[in-house]
């Protein structure tokens, strides 16, 4: 049965995150921003400068009592015990920030904003490290990958997912979603493009998901300096917003939100290192757009009779669109956490997978 963590705010709770002593903070619009016990009962509150909505929450990997925050564009350190003064801020950002993610030394910090760049911020030196600027539209996620302090991947509402090492200002690898789809011949345009909402790496730094407007989630697996697709399922008749792998080194759980008001529970083990590819013929042919020609792949794929589609190992009717996911487990029993457009966080118990 699902619980709901209220009083904790006065707005919509745009994001989550989980400690490692599994205290939640919660920031919401209007820079409103939570601390609560694993239980659900608020121990600390306070509203950040300028009240700008609170866009990303994330705790020091290395200290739990250290949060940091992005709000407009400025990302702030608090010490989760005296919320009211910051004990840093910076503002290396020009527009606001979606995202924020912290490596496992909590040496770096990546801050990814609407311009497309993702500001890497020297912890240790409390100084801008470098810019990577690789996006052509607001980039939504960049997460660095566990057991690889110095790598991360990185998406965007330009359709595009990379993958970084911070040794090289360059990305090692780029994919682009859109050249994987079929073109509206007509318009001459995408009919639902695949815009990039949310991404999440798992435990051992090499599987990632992603999850697009077209409501398909696409699983990813790094090979070296590259990363190869290994599979992408439809999840949600909506937009996917949220993605997270839970954290299981062994096996592959992951938690999707949608902005159709479904959290889906999916078991990705089997489908990695499997061939269940549709073979896939490829037409080349020139279409029009924005004023240019140019040549595209329409791909049409049939699938064999050996493909299976995966279904959902769990299907919560949330109701409300999801704005974060996150997980905590309370006295060894597992739960998801939901933010969505009321001032309430749900808890949904999940079985042992």
């Amino acid at each position: 049965m699902a619980e709901r963590w209220t009083s904790g705010h006065s707005s919509s709770i745009l994001c989550l995150n989980v400690s490692k002593d599994s205290l939640v903070a919660s920031g919401a619009e209007g820079g409103e921003l939570t601390i609560w016990t694993e239980e659900g009962n608020r121990i600390e509150q306070t509203w950040l400068q300028k009240a700008d909505d609170v866009t990303c929450v994330v705790f020091s990997p290395t200290c739990p009592k250290r949060l940091y925050t992005s709000h407009g564009e400025t990302v702030s350190v608090l010490d989760i015990r005296c919320l009211k003064d910051p004990v840093e801020s910076f503002h290396v950002n020009e527009e606001e920030i979606n995202y924020l993610s912290v490596n496992e030394t909590d040496s770096l910090l990546a801050a990814a904003d609407d311009s497309g760049a993702i500001k890497i911020i020297d912890l240790e030196n409390k100084k801008l490290s470098r810019c990577l600027s690789r996006h052509a539209n607001i980039c939504t996620s960049a997460v660095f990958r566990p057991r690889r302090p110095q790598c991360l991947v990185s998406c965007g509402l330009d359709m595009k997912v990379m993958l970084w090492n911070l040794k090289k200002t360059r990305p090692l690898w780029i994919k682009s979603l859109q050249e994987e789809e079929a073109e509206d011949q007509s318009a001459g345009q995408l009919f639902n493009p695949p815009l990039i909402h949310s991404l999440s790496v798992s435990a051992c730094g090499n599987i990632f998901g992603c999850g697009t407007e077209d409501g398909k989630i696409r699983i990813f697996r790094v090979i070296g300096t590259k990363f190869e697709q290994e599979t992408a399922f439809k999840g949600h008749s909506l937009g996917v917003s949220q993605v997270c792998f839970l954290p299981d080194i062994e096996a592959y759980w992951l938690v999707t939100g949608g902005n159709d008001g479904k959290v889906l529970l999916w078991n990705v083990s089997n489908d990695l290192g499997k061939q269940k590819f549709p073979v896939k013929t490829i037409h080349r042919q020139k279409i029009r757009m924005h004023n240019s020609t140019k040549k595209v792949d329409k791909m049409n794929a049939e699938f064999t009779n050996e493909s299976v589609p995966i279904s959902p190992k769990l299907t919560i009717e949330h109701g409300e669109k999801v704005n974060w996911i996150s997980y905590v487990e309370i006295k060894g029993s597992k739960r998801i956490l939901v933010a969505d457009q009321t001032s309430s966080i749900t808890v949904y118990p999940i079985a042992e997978p």
